[in-house]
């Protein structure tokens, strides 16, 4: 797999603690999807029990079958257009997906760079991969975006 002994060393980066870009309680993301995780059972009880980064990555490698922000046929978007019918996947609350109950624990645990690094270079579940990506995207500076992206820009295990 190409990119996988890739070690991102921009500015910020240093040693194996990670900066954290934005806001450090919500993790910059949509107010109404941090709002359902933090009411979602399965986060509040089945997501408080796992304590460690393995546990968490056993649990996106077993129960994560898409990274869409809503379970699918959980939103009601009939008769809206535009912004408020849901384009963006944000105009209306629904049953907010594992993927992002699980990206929103990984936050809580505040990661490693090993970790991530870890995550993105996980050969077991694209879905693994594709949450150490968005972790990236909502929680690193993006001046540091590129860096950490770059060497998977042509990664076959990404496309």
């Amino acid at each position: 797999m190409k990119g996988s002994s890739v070690k991102p060393s921009a500015s910020g980066k240093q040693g194996n603690v990670l900066p954290l870009w934005g806001n450090e309680k919500t993790m910059n993301l949509n107010p109404l999807i941090l709002t359902n995780i933090l009411s979602s059972p399965y986060f509040k009880v089945q997501l408080y029990e796992l304590k460690t980064y393995h546990e968490v990555v056993d649990e996106i490698y077993f129960k994560v079958t898409h990274i869409e922000p809503w379970e699918k046929g959980s939103r009601k978007t009939s008769g809206q257009t535009g912004m408020c019918g849901g384009v963006r996947g944000v105009g209306t609350g629904g049953i907010v997906s594992t993927a992002f109950c699980l990206l929103y624990k990984l936050f809580t645990l505040k990661l490693t760079r090993k970790q991530v690094m870890g995550l993105i270079t996980h050969t077991d579940s694209p879905y693994i991969r594709g949450l150490g990506f968005m972790y990236i995207r909502y929680t690193q500076p993006p001046a540091d975006l590129w860096d950490w992206y770059e060497s998977f820009l042509d990664d076959e295990e990404v496309c």
